[in-house]
């Protein structure tokens, strides 16, 4: 039996390989996933340890909502790795190629025109990507999100803003895409240096106008008011060095009661971005029954989203927004943003490195049924999707590992600003505003947690005295 698989073609054995890799990734993470369900079902009362921490009310809300999320993550996650694996074995990838080359040629290209076959293709397995993962997204935030009162959109506006979506990515993707074929058409020898130098200034370019340019097409945004808030951002910011420009409120809870924050920018044009449900003053879902704030002339927020005001207060009193910030900017201080982004265009040229050596290997092509035609973009689909896929793998693995470093690390910088207390409490105040449950299996955990547990940060915090 070994034997006979050894006596396969090459190309045959390529294309087992991927699959049984894939389905060896699938199953290897249902099985992390069975764990942690398991988890879920079994831990039905709190803790002694997180008695004084979390009622026992949030905790069986929280493991409802993470069962509920993670028997659907099951269910869709075999949906689609089925639905990969019939791609693959039906010869779905060289279909679409050859209905791309029909569409084209109808429009009076032929088949020397292959960057304008490739847009086609592009834009054909987006529209069956956006069509197939429709129904998956709509049960998720109209179900399980609705169900446990995250979610605040009408289906109505879902819709607009998927299309919305698909819209601007196209709009990002295919020019992107068309100067990168050009590129490695047009590079000779060296063309992997150009391609990754392209993607460089294309990732640096999107950052830096994607919350100026990108973000305001699907969300409000706003600058924080002129106040002590401000005013401490502003110090805090000032006391570190941190190059702050401005800070904003972004409508968050427009489409979800979830809270974030993050800071963008480059040089010394640094923004602050803060999501309304962050904050415990600000967050229109604690304003029940209170007037809501003035809209714009003619504007009609009703087919958009729907008030659900919550019976306990949502978000962070001042001082804890201050100690998130504190270990954001920490992120900064201690460079772990020019870290990620080093390692991210390190590994993005080894890749392009690699493509450029096997992308001559025609036995890779016919293995995914191009027998004929040996298409740039179906080369870099099936390098760096397929080929890469265990390395890809472990570089996951690794970057979720560093990340968790990282957190620790700026929780400790917070702490090293005073604001350990605060930190504490926040951390805790948004555990149970996102339904963060806060037992987790220690092998799902260390695979999937780019955050720490919330136990684990507690603890390194130290001690704090809680109310």
């Amino acid at each position: 039996m070994v034997e006979s698989i050894f006596d396969l073609p090459v190309e045959k054995l390529i294309f087992y390989a991927v699959l049984g890799f894939s389905w060896t990734v699938y199953l290897w993470e249902a099985y992390l996933s069975y764990r942690q369900r398991s988890i879920y079902r079994s831990t039905t009362h709190v803790p002694q340890e997180l008695g004084k921490i979390m009622d026992s009310e949030t905790f069986e809300k929280s493991r409802l909502y993470q069962l509920d999320k993670s028997n659907f993550s099951f269910w869709s996650g075999l949906y689609s790795e089925t639905e990969g694996t019939l791609i693959l074995l039906l010869g779905g990838i060289p279909l679409m190629w050859e209905l791309a080359g029909s569409v084209t040629a109808r429009i009076g290209f032929g088949s020397e025109y292959e960057i304008t076959q490739s847009l086609v293709f592009l834009t054909l397995a987006t529209l069956f990507s956006a069509f197939t993962g429709l129904p998956w997204s709509v049960y998720n935030t109209f179900v399980i999100e609705e169900k446990h009162g995250f979610n605040q959109q009408t289906f109505g506006f879902f819709l607009k803003d998927a299309v919305k979506k698909f819209i601007v990515t196209q709009c990002i993707l295919l020019p992107v895409t068309s100067l990168l074929l050009y590129i490695i058409k047009i590079g000779g020898d060296y063309f992997f240096i150009y391609a990754w130098l392209f993607t460089l200034a294309v990732s640096l370019v999107l950052v830096t106008i994607y919350a100026d340019y990108i973000a305001p097409l699907f969300d409000k945004f706003t600058p924080l008011p002129e106040g002590e808030l401000k005013t401490d951002i502003e110090d805090m910011a000032k006391s570190i060095s941190f190059p702050l420009t401005k800070v904003y409120v972004v409508e968050g809870s427009k489409r979800s009661s979830h809270s974030n924050a993050y800071f963008y920018g480059f040089f010394k044009n640094k923004r602050i971005v803060l999501f309304d449900t962050l904050l415990e003053d600000y967050s229109p879902l604690n304003k029940s029954g209170e007037p809501q704030p003035e809209q714009a002339e003619g504007e009609d927020t009703s087919s958009e989203s729907k008030a659900k005001p919550k019976n306990k207060k949502q978000g962070c009193n001042n001082s804890e927004i201050l100690a998130v910030l504190g270990h954001e900017l920490g992120h900064w201080k201690l460079g772990h943003t020019v870290k990620n982004i080093v390692i991210s265009q390190m590994n993005s040229f080894l890749c392009f490195s690699l493509f450029a050596v096997l992308i001559g290997r025609k036995e890779l092509f016919v293995a995914f049924g191009f027998n004929v035609s040996q298409p740039t973009l179906i080369g870099l689909m099936i390098i760096f999707q397929f080929i890469f896929s265990p390395y890809n793998e472990l570089l996951s693995f690794c970057l979720t590992v560093l990340s968790r470093r990282f957190e620790f690390q700026a929780d400790a910088f917070a702490r090293g600003m005073g604001k350990a207390s605060e930190l504490y409490s926040a951390l805790i105040k948004l555990n149970k505003d996102n339904l963060g449950f806060p037992v987790a299996d220690w092998l799902f955990s260390m695979w999937h947690y780019s955050h720490p547990p919330l136990l684990e940060r507690l603890r390194a915090l130290g001690s704090v005295k809680q109310d």
